[in-house]
């Protein structure tokens, strides 16, 4: 084995030992370490990372996060290897586009409540009903709503617990106490309806099994459909996702009209959102016409304090 594939085996694991998944990382190590034996190089530059990275078919996103990946185990290597070439930024670069989201109002968050409400068989609107205020109050990943079991629900605390999500780490949700009764509702509904339930999730689907994200994306169609929120034409699509685009900037809405310092407390919503860094969070600011409004009046504001 080459000095290099050492190298990739003990970099994949100190960055998975800090909670990185790395889901594509062996195999494209793997194919860029051969890459390296075939031009009879022993270490990285930068001429063969490009050339690696862009010999694919693929869009110029996916040659932009090839060329990532080597990136970031040249920078391990370089510790090791001084004569490692780290590739430069901005090169072969990728600007990640984000859909536009879809930003409920509470009549059409009522709307969707009202046709979850509707379904049948009862568990199913119960099921669906929960799921949804959940996700519109509490800004959850839909993915991270369906693994709760009910040992991460803590009814007596009002405390939800989401454990090891998209970038493997786990937080602690405070809940309002309006959201703790209506799962508490829940849990005397489900429990009545389906006693003995196969699966430990906390929602449970009509055959008591975990929910699957599939399954609940197409059961929002449907409620999108009964609730007549189709969007109209040239607009963005209702998403179940935009719910929590929607918590983020009603949070930061609020924050702003009542002259709080929104920026100070951006740490906050986006350790409460799960969100690997802040600048995950920053980028709901421009999500919304009237909050890009407020924050412009608060800088203007500011500015004009200055001596």
């Amino acid at each position: 084995m080459s000095a290099v594939r050492y190298a990739i085996t003990d970099y994949l694991t100190i960055r998975r030992a800090l909670g990185y998944k790395l889901a594509d990382h062996d195999w494209m190590l793997a194919d860029f370490a051969t890459y390296l034996e075939q031009a009879g190089a022993s270490t990285i530059t930068t001429e063969l990372a490009l050339a690696w990275a862009a010999r694919t078919r693929g869009s110029e996103s996916w040659k932009a996060a090839r060329l990532s990946v080597v990136r970031g185990f040249a920078r391990h290597l370089h510790t090791i290897d001084p004569t490692t070439e780290i590739p430069p930024t901005g090169v072969l670069m990728h600007h990640k586009r984000h859909a536009i989201p879809y930003l409920y109002p509470d009549v059409e968050i009522d709307a969707l409540l009202a046709a979850a409400e509707a379904l049948t068989p009862p568990l199913r609107a119960a099921t669906y009903y929960t799921l949804i205020g959940l996700l519109a109050v509490a800004g959850m990943r839909i993915s991270e709503a369906i693994a709760l079991d009910r040992d991460d629900v803590d009814l007596q605390a009002g405390v939800l617990t989401i454990r090891l999500t998209k970038f493997a780490k786990s937080r602690q949700l405070p809940l309002h106490p309006s959201t703790t009764a209506a799962l508490a509702h829940y849990v005397t509904q489900r429990n009545e309806l389906y006693p003995a339930p196969t699966a430990p999730s906390f929602f449970v689907s009509t055959c008591g099994t975990r929910l699957c994200k599939r399954n609940a994306q197409h059961t929002f169609r449907v409620l999108c459909r009964g609730a007549d929120l189709e969007g109209a034409d040239g607009s963005p699509r209702p998403r179940l996702h935009d719910l929590r685009h929607t918590f983020a900037v009603r949070t930061l809405l609020d924050w702003h009209r009542a002259g709080v310092d929104a920026q100070a407390r951006m740490l906050w919503l986006s350790t409460y959102m799960g969100h690997v860094e802040p600048s995950s969070t920053y980028w709901y600011l421009t999500a919304a016409p009237e909050l890009l409004a407020l924050a412009a009046k608060r800088l203007e504001t500011t500015l004009g304090q200055l001596p």
